[in-house]
Formats: structure tokens, sequence, C-alpha cells
């Protein structure tokens, strides 16, 4: 599952890359030089932002997450001309979500696997303990008999087993 979501997340952020050039270093000031131009001109510097109401390129705020408010979400557009900012915003929402949501999937079933595993091992121990208790009374009254059965064979023998008077007082 994790390496799906890698899939994904990484196909996306080729996506996202994918026909534009992006500079290391770009110049703050060289963004308004793009107004009016294309988009894709404009999002070769990672730091600009293209709005469609204007056409005009500008400056991406990096102080704040979301862009100015003179350019509509859905207006906006940064990295890749074809994906609004709107959109992009969802898709990684989404995706952060889908990631929470597995993680916390695992975590409860690896848990509940784990505690499962406990309780019925303990439930197996038990019932494993109490077969061996009950082998145990079985083979100590099997033992008894056989005493019982061995004192009486003797007593037959000495012609005890009648409850002769005489030697009754003596036991």
């Amino acid at each position: 599952m994790d390496s799906g979501l890698f899939i994904v997340c990484f196909i996306l952020g080729m996506s996202m890359s994918f026909g534009s050039v992006i500079e290391a270093f770009p110049h703050r000031s060289e963004c308004a030089t793009y107004s009016n131009t294309s988009c894709e001109r404009c999002l070769k510097n990672v730091s600009c932002l293209w709005c469609f109401v204007d056409n005009s390129c500008k400056d991406y705020p990096t102080t704040r997450i979301l862009p100015i408010h003179s350019c509509p979400l859905s207006k906006a557009r940064w990295g890749v001309c074809w994906v609004n900012f709107e959109a992009l915003i969802i898709a990684m929402a989404t995706m952060a979500g889908l990631i929470l949501l597995s993680i916390t999937l695992c975590c409860c079933c690896c848990c509940r696997r784990n505690w499962c595993k406990d309780c019925c091992r303990n439930s197996n121990e038990d019932e494993r303990w109490e077969q061996e208790r009950r082998a145990r009374l079985e083979k100590q009254e099997s033992r008894k008999a056989e005493r019982r059965a061995r004192s009486d064979q003797i007593r037959r023998k000495y012609g005890l087993l009648n409850g002769d008077t005489a030697y009754s007082q003596l036991i």
C-alpha cells in the first residue's frame, strides 16, 4: 500500500514539473516582466504565479500559503498551467487525508491483531492448563483406586476384609 502511495505522489510531482523548467534561484522582480505573455513562460520561474483574470504574472507570496486575493484560486496557476491552484490544494489535502487515514487504519489493525493474539493465546493457555489439571486429577484418582485395590487384595489374603473384630480394634 505504501509503494502505491509513493508511486501516486511521484507521478503527481512529475506531472507538475512536466514541460516546465524551474530556475534554481530566481529574481523576485522578473515575474512582472512576464505579464501579458503566456502562462508557460511565466511559470518557468518557480516564484511566479499566473493569474488568468488579467493575464498577469505575479510574485508568489512566500510568506503566505494561499496567493493574493486579487486572483481567485480557480483562476490562479502555479507550477503548471493545466492545474488550477484550487484543484492543487484539494488534491494535496485529499492525499494528506488518505495518508493519515491509511496510517491510522494500519496502526488500528496492527494493534487489534496483537490484542487478539494475546487474547486468544491467553484463552488457549487457560484451556490447556484446565486440560492438564483434569488429566492430573484423573491420574490421581486412578492411582488412589489402584492403592485401594492392592490394599483390599492384601486384606483378602489375610482375611481382614470382612471386618474381623480382633484386628479392627488395632487399626
